[in-house]
């Protein structure tokens, strides 16, 4: 394959594993012939600690190699709890932790899912974030990292200047950002007047006419969420003003109803499981 994908929930096996969102990518990205995408959770701390010790680098679950020789490293980050682990990973994986750092040879870090709208604690570690639903642009980012390598045209510098230029993808890196006393962000403006000066959220209208697991990775261990799940809509009526998901994944898109029983179907019969969580 032309690109080696880890995908990466920093958190432990089980609370990973029951995520939807890492399985309807698992399963996009691996519908193409040119990608390979594998699993990558956050070790516990016995684990860990024998990591250490041992000098074992962190690696993917399907091949076991270890995930500084893939061509990227996405971490999806649903809540600030997990933030200690990107370091954690990214330490275990022998790869340095500040983007600045790393040479040619390792894997573009990307970070997406709900906190990656608000990116900038977080942005030395990270080469580009993915500004919203992740079944839009990744196509777009895989065809120029193609590209750049087979024209000869790849250095590390070039490719994120480049994908700074697909919607939603923000690239800290090519922007200068000034705090105000208090923290908040007092500007921010692109360092190359030919990366975009704002970064647009990427939404997908039709989510039934999308990518969907027909037979989603089924855990070796009790997962939290130890059934099949049905995705029925994204977004919510209500909007209330506490609520993250509802703010973030607006506007609201239902799924149709007769995709979602022949998905149903397909699920139980694919995995084993007895049970459906909407």
């Amino acid at each position: 394959v032309a690109i080696r994908f880890a995908m990466c929930f920093p958190d432990v096996y089980e609370i990973g594993m029951s995520h939807l969102g890492i399985q309807i990518l698992y399963h996009q990205f691996n519908l193409r012939n040119d990608v390979y995408c594998e699993r990558v959770y956050s070790p516990w701390s016995d684990l860990h600690k024998i990591m250490k010790e041992q000098q074992i680098p962190l690696f993917a679950l399907e091949t076991q190699d270890p995930i500084k020789d893939f061509d990227f490293l996405c971490m999806t980050l649903q809540y600030e709890l997990c933030y200690p682990n990107i370091l954690q990973i990214l330490d275990l994986g022998g790869i340095p932790l500040k983007s600045a750092d790393r040479t040619d040879h390792m894997p573009i870090v990307i970070g997406g899912g709900p906190c990656a709208y608000n990116p900038e604690p977080i942005a030395d570690f990270f080469d580009i974030f993915y500004i919203g639903e992740g079944e839009t642009v990744y196509d777009d980012l895989f065809d120029l990292y193609e590209q750049m390598k087979e024209d000869g045209s790849y250095s590390r510098q070039n490719f994120l200047h480049e994908a700074a230029k697909i919607p939603g993808l923000y690239v800290p890196s090519l922007y200068e950002v000034s705090y105000k006393e208090d923290g908040t962000i007092a500007s921010f403006t692109p360092t190359d007047a030919s990366v975009p000066a704002s970064v647009e959220k990427q939404i997908v209208m039709d989510i039934t006419d999308t990518y969907y697991p027909k037979a989603p990775v089924v855990p070796f261990i009790k997962a939290t969420q130890d059934r099949v799940v049905l995705e029925i809509q994204r977004g919510c009526i209500r909007g209330c003003r506490f609520c993250q998901a509802g703010m973030l994944y607006r506007p609201t898109r239902e799924r149709d109803v007769d995709f979602l029983k022949q998905k149903a179907v397909e699920m139980l019969d694919a995995t084993g499981h007895e049970e459906i969580s909407l």
